[in-house]
């Protein structure tokens, strides 16, 4: 069995929903709190045994590249002012093996894993959606790599949802549970009406694909909203070789709309050694204003005392 060295990040998308701070910056670029939302999921990667990482980008998404790179002159100044600490952070982004691709026209996440053929090869490998940022014992992707070992298998992590929200999801018909979180699939369906969900299982942003998946991949007609759909080949891949689906059982944070990224950066932020008493505080006093309907008035406030300290 050969052993899963290998993942794919897709960070090609214009971003829409985050305009206009994503006319000029990729979104995997928003930090939470101080990190860039890519690095979770690259930290994500390594924490599993991934050795090789590579990021599928398209026009405007050099900051990425430029994050993960060496920059001397900054860690230069950082060294001979002794912020040590600082230093460390900034080093902790380099050295690692990432490579980059491009996608050249959007054409869907089916079409963005396509990209990655060649530096796949023969392997299995992990696909990382940078919408999902994952909190567990032990991460989400190496729970997929321990469910490939033992199946030698490919398996999708999923997770219940509102069933008013599978529209938004590709989402599974589960056969039968085959032990320890993983399900025997009948069909993977991308982003059904509610009314026609076969259930409230979603996928949510984890692959441990075969190499087998690219085959589809090239011949795939384009599926729903005219791209070519990675749900779709599973779907088909399933009807050939098992795929599983594991259900995940810990913390998903999705940064993939705006108020999914506030709540991922307060609840970062109250584990985030230099903000976590002071956001705290801020958390308790604002309910206080809430409670008597006078948030308005502390807002005001708080931007007369900005205004003030600046003259």
């Amino acid at each position: 069995m050969q052993k899963v060295r290998k993942a794919i990040i897709p960070a090609a998308g214009y971003g829409t929903r985050f305009l206009p701070a994503t006319k000029a910056m990729p979104k995997e670029m928003i930090p939470i709190v101080d990190k860039p939302t890519i690095q979770f999921i690259v930290e994500e990667a390594i924490a599993s045994g991934i050795e090789d990482i590579l990021i599928i980008t398209g026009k405007l998404k050099r900051p990425i590249e430029d994050h993960f790179d060496s920059n001397p002159e900054l860690e230069e100044n950082l060294r001979a002012k002794g912020k040590d600490e600082l230093l460390e952070l900034v080093e902790e982004t380099t050295g690692l093996n990432l490579y980059f691709a491009r996608q050249a026209y959007p054409l869907g996440l089916g079409h963005a894993v396509l990209q990655a053929k060649a530096f796949v090869g023969n392997e299995p490998f992990v696909i990382m959606l940078g919408d999902d940022v994952m909190a567990d014992e032990v991460p989400l992707t190496k729970q997929l790599i321990e469910g490939y070992e033992k199946t030698h298998a490919s398996n999708i992590a999923v997770m219940k949802v509102p069933h008013e929200e599978t529209s938004s999801y590709g989402i599974i018909d589960p056969e039968a549970e085959a032990g320890e979180g993983l399900y025997n699939v009948r069909k993977f369906v991308e982003k059904p009406d509610p009314d026609e969900a076969p259930s409230d299982l979603a996928i949510i942003g984890r692959y441990l694909m075969t190499p087998e998946i690219f085959d589809i991949l090239e011949n795939l007609e384009p599926g729903k909203g005219g791209e070519i759909q990675l749900t779709d080949a599973i779907d088909i891949l399933n009807k050939t070789q098992r795929v599983f689906a594991k259900e995940f059982k810990g913390e998903r944070y999705d940064v993939g709309d705006k108020f999914g990224f506030l709540k991922t950066t307060i609840q970062y932020g109250l584990k985030h050694p230099q903000v976590k008493d002071n956001l705290r505080q801020y958390i308790v006093d604002l309910a206080k204003y809430l409670e008597n309907g006078n948030v308005e008035n502390k807002m005001d406030a708080e931007a007369h005392e900005l205004e003030h300290a600046k003259e």
